[in-house]
């Protein structure tokens, strides 16, 4: 399956969410291969990080200079690519040979608006295809109090959006996914019953129901 993690604005954590996916599909024993997109290349340096204080299993990052779906053409398992508005045209070429563009969306008004064009654009670069992938979003970076309302809105407006698949599972703006990434780490490595690792795991069990993480 080739999953793309993308939204039109910076700062949505698509990087993070890349970077946990990968790991816990390599951890479950999954073939997966990542693929940064993003001129920022933050999954590339963030992979770095982790090869460098040998954190088994590694994960290879690839960074295509030029056509990615020739790179992306001939590769088994699972594709996880991070994808960036700053490189539209390799945006819409992962896009185009997706199987589920998974969106995550931090809670606010900027964000649905941001949201809708990004879900515009991956309609307009599939029309006409046979092959049409899911579009699956999801609130990231969600506040910790119980008392703002903003995710709560968020996840409205984006139930109004057709043609997408809209989560119910949040993913909380925790200063554990800030230090685990910095350590080239996934979440759910420092421990797997912190409060980020149980909503990390209930993402991606949803997102690979047939794969069997221990």
């Amino acid at each position: 399956m080739i999953t793309v993690v993308g939204n039109l604005k910076g700062g949505c954590g698509k990087s993070t969410i890349s970077f946990n996916l990968a790991v816990w599909l390599a951890t479950a024993g999954v073939e997966v291969a990542a693929f940064d997109l993003d001129p920022q290349a933050t999954l590339s340096d963030v992979a770095e990080v982790r090869s460098e204080e040998e954190i088994s299993p590694e994960i290879k990052v690839f960074r295509p200079e030029s056509n990615p779906g020739k790179m992306m053409k001939n590769r088994q398992g699972e594709m996880i690519i991070d994808v960036g508005a700053a490189n539209l045209w390799a945006m819409r070429q992962a896009i185009a040979m997706a199987d589920r563009v998974l969106i995550p969306v931090p809670p606010s008004q900027a964000d649905v608006w941001s949201t809708s064009r990004f879900r515009d654009i991956v309609e307009e670069t599939v029309a006409g295809k046979e092959k049409r992938p899911e579009i699956v979003m999801f609130i990231n970076r969600a506040d910790t109090h119980p008392g703002m309302r903003e995710s709560s809105e968020t996840l409205e407006a984006l139930q109004t959006l057709s043609g997408v698949r809209v989560l119910e599972n949040r993913i909380h703006l925790r200063a554990a996914y800030r230090r685990s990434f910095s350590e080239g780490r996934a979440v759910f490595e420092q421990s797997k019953t912190s409060k980020a690792a149980v909503e990390f795991l209930e993402l991606a069990n949803i997102l690979h129901p047939d794969v069997d993480f221990n």
